[in-house]
């Protein structure tokens, strides 16, 4: 995992210096601090899900450019096989995998997310745009807003993800999404 996050740091760093824009500059666009994106681009730190589709639309590549390397190939459609999407393990508390990563000028960013239980609260995060959330399996609960929803198997959600929110599984037992970001 150590050498994934060391790849997309690199790619990262390469993309920011082919548009000759500074650290700090991409620390604050992103709204974290240049100690946190300097660690990104080291490959120290995790970078949400959120954060690499905050960098991707900065670069106007594809996210799965920074995940993989590689350049989306398709746009007619593309097939993900059970199992087979990128996994991307941008947060702690949730585990992703990318649904249509070879999929070129995609408007939203598919995801199947696996939230497993813990004990402690689940941190909170924002980013640009809308989401929408389908419970595949289990039961969550959304946090968004100063509310609290709880979802279950075959309940949606669609939101404004500029507001402060986060998910839990509840019940002990793993949750599985749909996610789709736009």
């Amino acid at each position: 995992m150590k050498e994934r996050l060391e790849e997309i740091g690199s790619r990262l760093r390469e993309l920011r210096e082919l548009s000759d824009i500074t650290p700090e500059d991409m620390a604050e666009y992103l709204n974290i601090s240049a100690e946190a994106y300097t660690c990104y681009e080291q490959g120290k730190l995790d970078i949400p899900a959120s954060k690499l589709i905050e960098i991707a639309r900065k670069f106007d590549v594809d996210m799965s450019l920074l995940l993989t390397g590689d350049e989306p190939r398709m746009n007619i459609f593309s097939v993900t096989r059970r199992g087979q999407g990128v996994e991307v393990e941008r947060r702690k508390q949730y585990r992703y995998q990318s649904l249509a990563g070879n999929f070129v000028h995609k408007k939203a960013e598919p995801f199947i997310v696996t939230v497993e239980p813990r004990k402690e609260k689940p941190s909170f995060y924002s980013h640009p745009g809308q989401e929408f959330d389908f419970v595949l399996a289990g039961t969550l609960k959304l946090y968004i807003h100063d509310q609290e929803v709880m979802l279950n198997q075959g309940d949606s959600i669609f939101f404004d993800s500029s507001y402060k929110h986060a998910l839990e599984a509840v019940d002990d037992k793993p949750a599985q999404l749909l996610v789709l970001v736009m």
